[in-house]
């Protein structure tokens, strides 16, 4: 038979209760629950139990460590890589359709125009600042009519792409993005 003594810390056999011992008096234990509550068991309804001790020196140093702010992880771009365009446009025909066989010249000429002017105000509505449109260099006349286009726009200016990575055949787009577009 376990003696008990005030203090102990006790768990109720049959039922899921706890509490410390707050009085001894021959077979009858007085328990009073983290409630506040007394109440009375015999000795052979209750067991000690030990008090869990906790080893919070890993946590305290969790707990520093969550409190300091992490630094963000910047990512540095190389000076070439921030002027380079967000968007390229690649307006040679076969890439705007599946078969262009049975169109004329014309047509090629007016879907190539279309679909520049359509990626231009999609640019400018998604605040894209710069754009680059690939035509080729060909007889000149989709260049021309393309700076014809952006010559209509008030907030673009357009001059010739990078050489080394196009070539001749592209058209780059500045968009300013404090200017109306009429």
């Amino acid at each position: 038979m376990t003696k008990f003594k005030i203090g102990d810390t006790v768990a109720v056999l049959d039922d899921n209760l706890s509490g410390i011992v707050s009085k001894v008096k021959d077979h009858i234990i007085t328990i009073e629950t983290p409630d506040g509550f007394e109440l009375d068991f015999e000795a052979h309804e209750l067991v000690v139990t030990k008090p869990m001790k906790i080893d919070l020196s890993g946590a305290e140093a969790m707990i520093r460590e969550k409190e300091q702010p992490k630094r963000r992880a910047t990512t540095t771009k190389k000076t070439k890589e921030r002027f380079l365009p967000t968007m390229e446009v690649d307006l040679h025909i076969h890439h705007l359709t599946t078969n262009s066989k049975r169109m004329s010249n014309h047509d090629m000429l007016t879907l190539q125009l279309d679909t520049a002017r359509g990626q231009l105000d999609f640019a400018i509505r998604k605040r894209i600042q710069k754009i680059v449109f690939i035509h080729g260099v060909g007889e000149g006349v989709l260049k021309t009519e393309l700076e014809y286009l952006f010559g209509r726009y008030n907030n673009v200016k357009y001059y010739d792409a990078d050489y080394q990575k196009y070539g001749v055949g592209a058209t780059e787009v500045y968009i300013f993005q404090n200017v109306s577009p009429d």
